[in-house]
């Protein structure tokens, strides 16, 4: 069955003409977040780098946060999510969200627990 895909992105605010227009606005999209954790990578603010929270640098939420809104946008328009039952895309986006939010739970736990050993322990650093 043949039918017209959606022609908006951000839940409506923004509509486009044709399929054409609004790859070129998800491109533009993209690209944005994109160059701003390239300008984040390369700056490096001492403010995102010397707070803490739940154990990880700001600067690395904001990189995971960011990576996670790409994923799920290209996942959104460019897999056609959109157009899909609610079930569908609930089993789709929501199965990985908890899947990494559950690794990096373990994560940073074996992290910390690793560092603790090197730093309290019989174990020295050697590199």
């Amino acid at each position: 069955m043949a039918h017209g895909h959606k022609l908006e992105i951000f839940r409506g605010l923004l509509k486009f003409k044709s399929n054409t227009q609004k790859i070129w606005g998800v491109l533009i999209f993209l690209s944005i977040i994109t160059a701003i954790e390239v300008v984040l990578g390369i700056v490096k603010p001492r403010a995102l780098t010397h707070s803490y929270f739940i154990g990880m640098k700001l600067l690395n939420w904001i990189f995971i946060i960011l990576t996670l809104v790409k994923a799920y946008y290209i996942a959104w328009d460019f897999m056609h999510l959109r157009d899909e039952k609610s079930s569908l895309r609930r089993a789709i986006v929501w199965t990985p969200i908890f899947l990494v939010a559950y690794l990096l739970f373990i994560l940073l736990f074996e992290a910390d627990y690793v560092y603790n050993v090197y730093k309290d322990g019989f174990i020295q650093w050697n590199f």
